[in-house]
């Protein structure tokens, strides 16, 4: 098997100060292309350190993705380490300087002389195209090893890695067939709960279940060769027997890209009135370009009872022209209260959330979760309150 690592760069990922999610992104991406990633090092701004372990590691790895330092600063310094580490010089290439002038100039701008800096590979290398930035990657060989040296800034990283680096892997190399991997994501349930019920499930031979939990979240995910997909699809039926009504969604669209997707096939808008989860509702369903028909952003301090909250959701629902509203209480101590309003009626609970001891942000998002699964329990025909081992339901009305 292909032994494929990653590198990255730079003090500020070493030292923590950014969330290095390339990483996370190339470990999955490489995963569902059947490239398992096989290691990852962080290493500084610092040359010889550089220098040091792309020498090490082009004797071990097969395939390394240098992600970072290609920018056109004095800390940008992946360009040089490469060359040192071949014992070959810079070369500076021309038809970069123009794309980067080309670049600055459709934005109004002159390119600064530091922005040179990201026409020079190393001799040695073959230039990779970055049609979304300024920073030419670069691909070369260092004995055993093929290296892929790319931007840290993510929408260029990704799109490097998709339309550059991938098919050159499968042009030189003999890749594996990608594995199947069946997900569900569930809300409502506890990790050991599910464990409970599945982990003495007989599964085929070289299939893995697996478990993530992402409060407020839990996934569920089946992994195997493709060869076994009749017999992992017969297990996934007890996976989602298991899950119940508390799986939320299959797959990785998210919850609400699969609401949006659910609200425009039949035609309804949704309006929302915010309390305790601070827009946080109206953010997830816009990014997933939810028909939404408006809605308000209150101040999380006014106390109002369930029957309030209803009349707030109906309310707005008549305002809006919309056939669906959801409201949100504030949390007053430990409770707050979430309300459906619907062509059929209203439907609201007040919960008291259990696990006092995490903050601010996780108890918002639980609760909006909480009015996204009502929103998705009354589109599927299902009872709208449903059974949850993180909120305890203090008064419903139906």
């Amino acid at each position: 098997m292909l032994r494929v690592e990653m590198l990255s760069t730079g003090d500020e990922v070493l030292h923590g100060q950014i969330i290095d999610t390339n990483a996370a992104w190339l470990a999955d991406y490489l995963f569902h292309q059947g490239l398992p990633m096989s290691g990852r090092e962080t290493v500084g701004d610092s040359l010889s350190s550089l220098v040091e372990i792309l020498q090490e590691r082009s004797h071990i790895a097969d395939v390394l993705i240098v992600n970072g330092g290609l920018g056109p600063t004095s800390d940008d310094l992946s360009a040089l380490a490469a060359a040192k580490a071949c014992g070959v010089g810079l070369v500076e290439h021309p038809e970069w300087i123009a794309r980067m002038e080309a670049f600055f100039a459709e934005r109004g701008r002159l390119m600064a002389a530091s922005n040179r800096k990201q026409a020079q590979i190393p001799a040695n290398a073959e230039m990779l195209d970055n049609r979304v930035g300024t920073a030419c990657g670069f691909a070369l060989t260092l004995n055993k090893c093929r290296m892929f040296f790319t931007p840290g800034v993510p929408s260029e990283f990704k799109v490097m890695v998709e339309e550059q680096i991938l098919p050159r892997l499968r042009q030189h190399l003999t890749l594996p067939e990608p594995p199947l991997c069946l997900r569900l994501t569930t809300f409502g349930t506890s990790e050991s709960d599910l464990a409970a019920e599945l982990d003495g499930m007989v599964l085929p031979p070289g299939v893995v279940l697996g478990y993530r939990s992402s409060s407020p979240i839990i996934e569920l995910k089946l992994t195997g060769p493709r060869a076994q997909q009749s017999a992992m699809e017969q297990a996934w039926e007890r996976v989602r027997e298991v899950a119940g009504d508390n799986k939320i969604f299959e797959g990785t669209a998210g919850l609400p890209a699969s609401l949006a997707e659910r609200l425009q096939r039949q035609g309804l808008k949704l309006a929302l009135s915010e309390q305790f989860t601070a827009g946080l509702i109206n953010l997830q369903l816009q990014n997933a370009a939810a028909p939404l028909a408006g809605g308000e952003l209150l101040p999380a301090h006014c106390c109002e009872t369930l029957e309030t909250v209803l009349a707030r959701a109906q309310s707005l629902a008549q305002l809006t022209g919309s056939p669906l509203a959801l409201a949100v209480s504030a949390m007053e101590g430990d409770r707050v209260s979430v309300a459906l309003h619907t062509p059929k009626g209203g439907v609201g609970q007040t919960v008291s959330y259990r696990a006092t001891r995490h903050g601010l942000r996780l108890r918002q998002e639980s609760v909006a979760m909480l009015a996204l699964d009502m929103l998705r329990r009354w589109l599927n025909g299902e009872k709208v309150c449903g059974k949850n081992s993180w909120l305890e339901i203090v008064e419903i009305i139906e």
